[in-house]
C-alpha cells in the first residue's frame, strides 16, 4: 500500500515539475521573440523548435488550453428549427394530473403514459404547432413530464 502512495506522489511531482510557469509566453509572443532574435543574429544556431523549448517555456497543456479557449470564443450557431422551445407553443395543453388508469404504474411510467395520451389528444386536435414528442432542447414529453413532476 505504501509503495502505491509513493508511486502516486512521484507521479504528481513529475507532472507538477513539467508544467510551464505562469509567466510562459504565448505562441504569438514567442514567434515575435524568435523573429527578433533571428533578425538580431542572436539565435546561435538554434532552430524554431529548440528556441521555443528553451525560451518560451510552452507545454502541451498550454497548447491544449489555448485551443480550448479559441473554440470557446467562437460564436454559437443560432438555434436550429429542429430545436424545441423551452416553453410550449400557444395552444398546446398538458395534463395536470396523472390519468386514473395509470395510478397503479410506477410514477415515471404513469407520467409517460399520461403525457402520451395528452400528446395524442393535441395531435388529433392539431394544436401541437410544430412541437414533437421528443426533440432536441425538450419536446412535448419533456415539458409534460416536468409539469407532472411539479404537481406530485
Amino acid at each position: 500500500m505504501s509503495s502505491l502512495k509513493l508511486a502516486v506522489l512521484a507521479a504528481t511531482a513529475l507532472v507538477s515539475w513539467s508544467v510551464a510557469p505562469a509567466s510562459a509566453l504565448t505562441m504569438k509572443e514567442c514567434g515575435e521573440t524568435y523573429r527578433t532574435a533571428k533578425e538580431g543574429g542572436t539565435l546561435n544556431g538554434m532552430d524554431w523548435a529548440a528556441f521555443r523549448k528553451e525560451k518560451c517555456a510552452t507545454s502541451l497543456a498550454e497548447g491544449v488550453s489555448a485551443e480550448t479557449a479559441k473554440t470557446a470564443q467562437q460564436p454559437k450557431d443560432e438555434a436550429s428549427p429542429a430545436s424545441a422551445p423551452t416553453v410550449a407553443p400557444a395552444g398546446v395543453t398538458f395534463p395536470t394530473t396523472l390519468a386514473a388508469e395509470f395510478k397503479t404504474e410506477k410514477p415515471a411510467k404513469a407520467r409517460m403514459k399520461t403525457c402520451l395520451q395528452g400528446y395524442h389528444g393535441n395531435k388529433e386536435a392539431g394544436t401541437l404547432n410544430g412541437l414533437r414528442w421528443i426533440q432536441k432542447g425538450g419536446g412535448y414529453y419533456s415539458l409534460c413530464n416536468a409539469r407532472l413532476k411539479a404537481e406530485s
